[in-house]
């Protein structure tokens, strides 16, 4: 089938061909027979007009008053049997005093004209009495004083007989020249169309498990190689995609089958022993800790869909930056508490933003979230606000935890990832906190980084554009 859709494609591409060169030939006859034409038509004039010089030569007066015209006089021996003049001689009143044996009876132009040759040549197309169409060329001339008329007149079957054979070999030709320029056509098409049929069956062959192979570029030319990069570039990206997507899948899979395990596994034990009613709370209390664990994992797992399909739409207000972090640091004094530990806050409070509160909040929460869970008992989380040149607002959060080893730094960001040394499963948490707070953060325009220096604790920097 695509063998036989190139065929086709290959036989429109030299129809097409043969259609527009057939258009530009017919084109290209038309106009040279109007420059022949015309050319002819010219040429035929300015003989008229240098053989009208010659005739005035060649015009006498006899004693009885009659107009002689000497044929026999010629330049060239050859002159005589080109000759095809039409001539006519009359007077200034319009009675003819002369025609030529070519003319005969037939009258040349008819009656004259206002002010005909006078002042130089009359140049004109007139037709014979029996239809022949001539050039005509006038001029009043003095013949021994006498005032006449010389019109001298060319068939011009000549230059139609020209242009005719012309156009008749034109014509003749073009059925041949379209025969040869329509099979070099088809194997030029064929040979341009043979990248596009190899990158067909290459992309035929391509299915979700083969998506690391690429389309062949080689000397398909530049538009072809272009387009081949562009695809290839596009299953690069599908392939990525892809990975991602089943990581994604086996990591959710993974997350959601601990807690649910865990509630199977406390509800079969406690089935199995006859306990009293507080062991039976204590039961139900821990199988409703990983169920509020499976909530938090299933809400962030429909934020992050929301977020890669496109259907989260920010509520954008106006407020202060100091504002949406107050509301952040209130929402973990309960866990700084517990910890012992200290929260403080400082910088440039009265900044505006402009963007989605909750969005904004929340990722903020997740960064504190993320300081108070891996700062040690009594340790301090600094919480700082400051601007730049009045165009970017920067929250900075440090935390005294351990820090975060320089390898594990560029894929801190990603989802259901952990540094496993310092951040297993057994502190909450399924490594989806950060992945939100990015999305949230570049949502609004501004992006989120993360600096570690070894021993010294992690600050995370939130960049947002001000309001």
């Amino acid at each position: 089938m695509r063998m036989r859709r190139v065929t086709r494609l290959r036989t429109r591409l030299t129809i097409w061909y043969g259609v527009v060169l057939a258009a530009v030939l017919l084109v290209f006859v038309a106009v040279t027979s109007f420059v022949l034409y015309w050319q002819l038509w010219n040429q035929l004039d300015r003989h008229a007009v240098q053989d009208l010089e010659t005739v005035e030569g060649l015009l006498s007066l006899t004693p009885e008053g009659m107009i002689h015209f000497d044929e026999g006089y010629h330049n060239h021996p050859e002159s005589r049997l080109v000759q095809d003049r039409f001539l006519e001689v009359l007077r200034p009143d319009g009675a003819i005093l002369f025609r030529n044996d070519r003319l005969g009876a037939r009258t040349l132009g008819g009656a004259l004209l206002d002010r005909e040759g006078e002042g130089g040549y009359s140049n004109r197309s007139e037709h014979l009495s029996d239809g022949t169409r001539v050039l005509l060329v006038s001029r009043r001339h003095a013949i021994t004083g006498r005032p006449t008329i010389i019109r001298l007149g060319y068939a011009v079957d000549s230059i139609w007989g020209e242009v005719t054979q012309w156009i008749a070999a034109g014509l003749l030709a073009l059925p041949g020249v379209l025969i040869l320029t329509g099979l070099a056509g088809y194997g030029l098409a064929g040979r341009a169309l043979r990248p596009i049929e190899q990158m067909a069956g290459r992309a035929d062959a391509i299915t979700a498990e083969r998506l690391s192979e690429r389309l062949p570029v080689g000397d398909a030319g530049e538009e072809l190689a272009h387009l081949a990069q562009v695809f290839n570039r596009l299953l690069a990206r599908l392939e990525d995609s892809f990975r991602q997507l089943q990581r994604f899948t086996s990591d959710a899979s993974h997350e959601l089958r601990t807690p649910l395990a865990a509630i199977r596994s406390v509800g079969e034990v406690g089935l199995q022993r006859d306990e009293s009613k507080e062991q039976y709370r204590d039961v139900i209390g821990s199988m409703l800790e990983e169920v509020n664990r499976l909530t938090g994992l299933v809400d962030s797992l429909l934020a992050i869909s929301r977020a890669d399909a496109g259907t989260v739409r920010l509520n954008r207000t106006t407020f202060t930056v100091g504002d949406v972090v107050r509301e952040a640091t209130s929402l973990m004094e309960v866990l700084v508490e517990e910890k012992g530990q200290q929260l403080i806050v400082c910088g440039d409070h009265v900044m505006p933003l402009s963007g989605d509160r909750v969005f904004l909040r929340q990722a903020i929460v997740n960064i504190l979230h993320n300081a108070v869970k891996y700062s040690p008992a009594g340790g301090t989380i600094h919480v700082r606000i400051r601007t730049e040149t009045g165009s970017d607002v920067f929250v900075e959060v440090t935390d005294s935890g351990p820090g975060v080893p320089p390898e594990h730094i560029p894929r801190l960001f990603d989802r259901f990832y952990r540094v496993e040394e310092s951040r297993s499963r057994n502190g909450g948490g399924a490594g989806l906190g950060l992945s939100i707070a990015k999305w949230a953060v570049e949502a609004h325009g501004g992006r989120i980084s993360l600096q570690s220096p070894p021993g010294q604790g992690a600050t995370f920097q939130i960049q947002l554009p001000a309001a």
